[in-house]
């Protein structure tokens, strides 16, 4: 990856100007970045831009090339990524491409204690089945499979079957270990089971991977309460993250959304009606024209 260095206005007068696909920019080559594995070019600004913000929403580790046309799909480099981006930004990614990997690999888990950050080791031979783990830095004693407390000769009940949906990256643990009352800042989708990091905002969460909308205190689907009914009630009461006034005036735009199209359809299913002799004939008269013998 070639990155620009700034040169004086005399002489940036007389380079050529390159379009950045992203801004649609024109820049001299000196302000331009080229990604090795394509050689597509853009705007060093545009790009540093792009790669902090897959970087902050956690959800790549593996940064393709922002043109979606880019014939060779090729990704950034690491070297050309520390290249753009801030240190602290250049740490994140790191540290997402490690959990990343342990996260993939069957022979590594988290210890889940809170309080712990290390990476413990299952047995090769025995990684399909639930097995005792120790983790060599707290000696906590765990189940391979539900991340409960060691339960020899006992099967993983189905509440812990079900602790995966709340995430077990370093520095975090499960709501198995944790009260009722403690929030985790990362959890995963209870679709499709991808990690989700919230810093702040609403309650109201929407899976980039799949789309889903669930609750982030209790992972209940959202996906056909357009009204946010779900925050009236039950333990999740008041705990959307929005003033009272603003999900009022969000329930009116979705009434609002609805009654606009059932208005459109009343108003205009008179014409319908009154277009569906003429159009029923038109169709006649041309399956009686196909049918009529050609003259001689």
């Amino acid at each position: 990856m070639t990155t620009a260095r700034y040169r004086p206005t005399w002489d940036l007068a007389l380079d050529p100007l390159v379009s950045c696909k992203l801004c649609l920019g024109e820049f001299p080559l000196e302000q331009m970045t080229t990604i090795t594995q394509c050689q597509c070019v853009f705007c060093t600004l545009c790009l540093k831009q792009y790669v902090e913000l897959l970087i902050k929403e956690g959800l790549e580790t593996a940064i393709s090339c922002p043109d979606s046309a880019c014939p060779k799909r090729g990704h950034l480099l690491e070297n050309e990524i520390e290249c753009i981006v801030a240190t602290e930004i250049m740490q994140r990614y790191k540290k997402l491409q490690f959990e990343r990997e342990v996260l993939l690999d069957p022979c590594r888990t988290w210890c889940p204690s809170s309080s712990c950050q290390a990476v413990c080791q299952l047995k090769e031979m025995e990684v399909a089945l639930p097995q005792l783990v120790q983790c060599a830095v707290c000696t906590l004693e765990f189940c391979s499979a539900c991340k409960a407390n060691w339960h020899p000769g006992q099967v993983c009940s189905p509440q812990e079957n079900n602790l995966p949906i709340t995430a077990f990256l370093p520095g975090e643990t499960s709501s198995f270990y944790k009260s009722d009352d403690d929030d985790g800042p990362i959890k995963r989708c209870p679709k499709c089971k991808v990690y989700i990091e919230r810093d702040e905002g609403c309650a109201q969460m929407m899976c980039k991977n799949c789309k889903h909308a669930f609750c982030w205190y209790c992972l209940e689907s959202l996906d056909d309460d357009f009204l946010l009914i779900h925050y009236d009630k039950g333990p999740c009461r008041n705990k959307l993250g929005h003033s009272r006034a603003s999900v009022i005036w969000h329930r009116t735009q979705v009434v609002g959304i609805f009654a606009g199209f059932g208005l459109l359809l009343l108003v205009a299913s008179p014409f319908l009606l009154l277009a569906t002799p003429f159009v029923l004939c038109c169709k006649c008269k041309c399956s009686k024209g196909d049918d009529d013998p050609l003259p001689t």
